[in-house]
C-alpha cells in the first residue's frame, strides 16, 4: 500500500480493507512505519517503536489491525518503556502490565507501533520536553502543536496513523487536537477507565481518550473503551445505545450558547472570534437556535483548587518516581517549572487538599445549571491558532509555581474549567486563519452527554468538511 493510499482511509475504512482482504494488518503496520520514516525526522512526534504485535482481537474488532500511537503518559503497555517526559524517569520504567484501557485498545483489534512526546509529567501546553526535544506542529514546523498530546495529535494529522491515545487534565486532548486539525474529545469523568494504577488521575481532571481525524473514528473508539473497570470508584450511567449510532443521528434542534469570554479576563477578538461567529451562523442555518452566554462562577474558586491539585498531584508523583528509582529531583533531572510546582506541592497541607474539594464543588454546582438552559456551549478551544515553539519554556526559572500556572490558563483559558466539572467536551477543526493554521472550536455539553456532542460533530463535520485540508508536512506530502 503506498502512502498516499493509506492516508486516505480513516481508521474504520483500514479496518474495513482488512476485513475485505484487499490489505493485511501487516501491510499497513508496514505502511505506518514508513510514514514515521517520512515525517518523524521534521515532527519529532514518534519518540520511540513498539514492537507490532497484532492483538488476538474478536474477528468483529471494530480497528482490527489498524497501526496505532501511545502517548508516553499514564497510559502503560506491557513490556513498554514510559519515560513520562521527564529525565527523572527516563528509562527506568517498564510496565509490567497492560493498563485497562491498555486492553481494551488491544481489544479492538489496534496494534502499537510506537509511543508519542510529552511534556515533563504533562503540565503544559505545549510539546517542548528537555528529554526528546520539541514535536513540530505539521502545519507550520516553526510552531508548537500543542500539549500535552501534541506527539499524537501531530502524528495524526500528518497521516502517520488515524487514530492515537491521548489524555486531558486541563486541555491535553483539545488543544493539540485545535493546534493540528484533528478530532479531539475529552469524554465525561468516569467514562474511560484509568484503572489500575489510577483512581481518579488529577484528582478527577484526568481523563483518557484518543485523537482522530475522524468524528466517526471518535465515536467507535469510545464505545471500544467506555465503560468500568475492575475497582473503579463510581459507575456514570452507561449510553443509551452505541456511540457510533450517534454519528449521522438527527441532533434535534439545539439551545446553543456561545461565549468567548475565558480564564483570566481573556476575551477572544479577531479571527478567532470571526470563526466562532462564522460556526455559530452555521448552527443558525442549521436549525439550532444561538444565543449569547457564559456560564457563571468564582473564577478565583476554580484556579485556588486547581493548583492544589496540579502541584499536589505533581509532587506525589515525583516523590514516587525517585523512590522508585533512586534519583533526586533537581535541575538535573526536572525541568524548572516541574521543580518549583514540586516544591510547591510539598508546601501544600491536608487542610488544603480539604479547601479545593470544597471549592471544585462550588465550581461544579454553579456551572452545573447552565446546561439546563443551553444543551451546548460554543467556544474557542484555543486563544488563537497554535503559538510559536519556545513561546511556552517549561525550563524557564523565573516563572516559579504561580507564574507557570498563570502562564498556561492565560494562553488556554477555555478547556480547563471541564475538567473541573468532568462534563464532555469536544474540540472540531471547523475554521482556519488567514495563513492556514487550523483554529479548533470547542463545544461542551451537560454531564454524560456525549452522544449529543458527537451528534453535533458529525452534523458539522458534513456541513463544514475538513477532511480535504492537508498540513505542510504529510506522509503525502
Amino acid at each position: 500500500m503506498k502512502l498516499d493510499e493509506y492516508a486516505r482511509y480513516d481508521g474504520l475504512g483500514l479496518a474495513e480493507l482488512v476485513r475485505s482482504g484487499q490489505v493485511s494488518s501487516e501491510e499497513l503496520v508496514a505502511t505506518a512505519q514508513k510514514a514515521i520514516e517520512v515525517v518523524n525526522p521534521k515532527l519529532n512526534a514518534v519518540i520511540g517503536p513498539v514492537e507490532p504485535r497484532k492483538p488476538a482481537a474478536a474477528p468483529e474488532a471494530v480497528f482490527d489491525g489498524v497501526p496505532f500511537l501511545i502517548k508516553d503518559l499514564v497510559l502503560h503497555a506491557e513490556g513498554v518503556r514510559c519515560d513520562m517526559g521527564s529525565r527523572l524517569v527516563d528509562n527506568t520504567f517498564v510496565s509490567p502490565h497492560d493498563t485497562e484501557l491498555m486492553r481494551r485498545f488491544k481489544a479492538a483489534g489496534l496494534v502499537t507501533i510506537g509511543r508519542t512526546n510529552t511534556p515533563e509529567l504533562g503540565f503544559s501546553l505545549t510539546t517542548e520536553p528537555v528529554l526528546y526535544g520539541p514535536t513540530r506542529n505539521p502545519w507550520d514546523i516553526k510552531r508548537s502543536p500543542g500539549g500535552s498530546s501534541g506527539g499524537s495529535c501531530a502524528a495524526v494529522a500528518a497521516g502517520v496513523v488515524p487514530v492515537a491515545h491521548a489524555n486531558d487534565g486541563g486541555g491535553s486532548i483539545r488543544i493539540p487536537a485545535a493546534a493540528c486539525g484533528v478530532v479531539g474529545l475529552k469524554p465525561t469523568r468516569g467514562r474511560t477507565p484509568t484503572g489500575p494504577e489510577f483512581s481518579q488521575p488529577l484528582h478527577g481532571l484526568g481523563i483518557e481518550h484518543v485523537v482522530t481525524r475522524t468524528v466517526r473514528d471518535c465515536a467507535a473508539a469510545l464505545d471500544a473503551v467506555q465503560g468500568p473497570g475492575v475497582g473503579d470508584p463510581f459507575i456514570i450511567p452507561s449510553p443509551a445505545r452505541s456511540y457510533a449510532a450517534e454519528v449521522g443521528a438527527p441532533t434535534g434542534r439545539l439551545r446553543v450558547a456561545v461565549s468567548l469570554s475565558g480564564l483570566m479576563g481573556v476575551r477572544i477578538g479577531g479571527e478567532t472570534r470571526d470563526a466562532v461567529m462564522r460556526v455559530a451562523r452555521q448552527l443558525e442555518a442549521l436549525g439550532h437556535h444561538v444565543t449569547e452566554a457564559s456560564p457563571t462562577f468564582d473564577e478565583a474558586m476554580f484556579h485556588q483548587a486547581n493548583l492544589v491539585y496540579w502541584c499536589g498531584f505533581l509532587a506525589a508523583g515525583v516523590l514516587g518516581t525517585a523512590q522508585m528509582n533512586g534519583r533526586k529531583p533537581s535541575l538535573e533531572t526536572l525541568e524548572a517549572t516541574t521543580l518549583a510546582c514540586y516544591e510547591h506541592g510539598l508546601s501544600l497541607k491536608l487542610v488544603d487538599l480539604e479547601l479545593a474539594d470544597a471549592h471544585a464543588n462550588m465550581v461544579c454546582r454553579s456551572v452545573a445549571p447552565f446546561f439546563n438552559d443551553y444543551d451546548v456551549l460554543l467556544t474557542p478551544t484555543m486563544a488563537g491558532a497554535a503559538l510559536p515553539l519556545g513561546h511556552t519554556n517549561g525550563n524557564d526559572p523565573s516563572l516559579g509555581a504561580q507564574g507557570w500556572y498563570d502562564h498556561l490558563f492565560t494562553n488556554a483559558p477555555f478547556t480547563g474549567l471541564y475538567n473541573m466539572t468532568g462534563q464532555p467536551a469536544i474540540s472540531l477543526p471547523l475554521a482556519t486563519d488567514a495563513g492556514g493554521l487550523p483554529v479548533g472550536i470547542q463545544f461542551v455539553a451537560r454531564f454524560g452527554a456525549e452522544d449529543l456532542l458527537l451528534r453535533l460533530a458529525a452534523q458539522l463535520e458534513e456541513a463544514m468538511p475538513w477532511s480535504g485540508r492537508r498540513p505542510a508536512v504529510h506522509v503525502a506530502g
